[in-house]
């Protein structure tokens, strides 16, 4: 019997589900502010995650009131970023395994994230290109999440229907964009609770994620 049933793919976020990275951008986030002259706290990162590169840096230039532009600010957080992956690469317990899971079952898988190509480069590295079919990213979308065209166009570009697809996901934004994209989604609890949806489950960790557990939501939601 074939382990992935109806699946047809798996669509993964990047920040917060594979790579323990919220803590990295708290870091950069307040290296920035404090640049700018202001302040930086949990509660500030809570309101951004799951969401894009511009909609953070047009949110500190608000909070500052900096005469530094959008571009600059973001330009900043991104090269923090870089030069902190470019170092280490924080895997989320049960990430590595779960994606070769699903390669030895011949599960195509997309990276999904909002974060830009630059800082999906040196993660791709560390985890292996081999274990991604497509990416699709931030900075090569027109919408990102919470809007679906990020989880459609994976779905499209590995010729896959959203509805036998499944998104593993860790922020409302990113859960949002899969649900509205048609996916059966899993959350990983991170910096926000997930909150209730149909066809979510909710998990610990990737550590209770396989393929069987995978193609089962499929199969239900159809």
């Amino acid at each position: 019997m074939n382990p992935a049933g109806g699946l047809q793919a798996v669509l993964a976020d990047m920040d917060g589900t594979l790579i323990d990275s919220e803590r990295l951008w708290l870091e950069v986030e307040t290296d920035v502010v404090a640049r700018l002259g202001g302040t930086w706290s949990e509660a500030d990162q809570r309101h951004l995650v799951g969401g894009s590169l511009a909609v953070a840096a047009a949110y500190m230039v608000a909070k500052t009131g900096t005469g530094v532009s959008e571009e600059q600010v973001g330009r900043w957080m991104l090269d923090g970023m870089i030069e902190l992956l470019s170092t280490h690469v924080p895997l989320l317990p049960g990430a590595k395994e779960l994606l070769c899971g699903l390669r030895e079952a011949d599960i195509p898988v997309a990276l999904v994230t909002s974060s830009h190509r630059a800082l999906t480069e040196p993660v791709l590295d560390a985890i292996g290109r081999d274990l991604f079919a497509v990416t699709v990213v931030g900075d090569e979308v027109t919408h990102t999440k919470p809007h679906p065209e990020p989880y459609l166009t994976a779905a499209e570009l590995l010729g896959a229907d959203p509805v036998r697809c499944v998104a593993i996901e860790d922020s409302p934004n990113g859960l949002a964009s899969a649900q509205a994209a048609g996916c059966a989604t899993v959350a990983v609890p991170g910096v926000l609770p997930p909150p209730p949806a149909p066809r979510r489950t909710v998990v610990g960790s990737l550590q209770e994620v396989d393929v069987p557990f995978l193609a089962s939501l499929v199969s239900a939601g159809r």
